[in-house]
């Protein structure tokens, strides 16, 4: 694995406009990614969300939801370390777990699969549109690729990470847009608390379908406003 520092990636803040969360570019605000497609949500989806909610009790669920977002954080900054060579350790519980999932998706794929790096954490937007922070992009398995780290508490089945596929599509549309480049895959990597790894890979003619797909929400979410 090489790192080629070969695009100036924008600096950013995070901001809430409406209570709801942008990125702040220059003089621009613009809706992050995940606002984006949380707040076009097909009905279906949220449907499903609320009877869950109910069904473990609000507190729980909120409880669930802080403790997974907590070590994927975790998770995320580990990787990274395994990336730029500056080794992260979380001793905390949550840390060790974090850092046991974290080495099982470097060893088990990225270390062998990413020949190049072109930045991590690195924020990408689409002018007068949307903004977002992927994990990383570059030269995976051959392809140009935007690849982002996810926990779950349990396996996924691939149906179930569609909005997973069109948020790498939202990047790689902005990346290209940005840099020129002509990204055509995306690449989720993924693993569990019990140390089940997953990945989930969507490129070519799949991906332009994805990105579509990620347009006409962007569509949705401005006529919501307008509206």
């Amino acid at each position: 694995m090489i790192w080629n520092r070969k695009f100036v990636y924008p600096e950013s803040t995070r901001s809430l406009v409406e209570n709801l969360r942008h990125y702040e570019i220059g003089t621009a605000k613009l809706p992050s990614v995940t606002t984006i497609l949380q707040e076009t949500m097909p009905q279906e989806k949220k449907d499903i969300l609320e009877k869950w909610k109910l069904k473990v009790g609000e507190k729980a669920a909120d409880k669930i939801r802080d403790t997974a977002a907590a070590r994927g954080t975790i998770m995320h900054r580990i990787l990274e370390g395994y990336l730029t060579g500056h080794r992260h350790a979380d001793l905390s519980d949550l840390g060790q777990k974090a850092g046991v999932m974290a080495t099982n998706i470097w060893e088990t794929d990225l270390k062998d699969n990413m020949q190049e790096v072109w930045g991590t954490e690195i924020v990408v937007y689409y002018s007068e549109l949307y903004a977002g922070a992927t994990d990383l992009v570059g030269i995976y398995g051959g392809r140009e690729s935007i690849i982002d780290f996810k926990q779950s508490n349990r396996p996924k089945r691939r149906e179930w990470v569609q909005d997973y596929f069109l948020q790498l599509a939202g990047y790689a549309l902005a990346h290209n847009a940005m840099h020129n480049t002509k990204i055509q895959c995306g690449v989720i990597l993924m693993c569990t608390p019990d140390n089940i790894f997953q990945k989930f890979v969507v490129k070519e003619k799949e991906f332009q379908r994805y990105m579509w797909g990620w347009l006409s929400r962007v569509s949705k979410f401005y006529g919501q406003r307008d509206n």
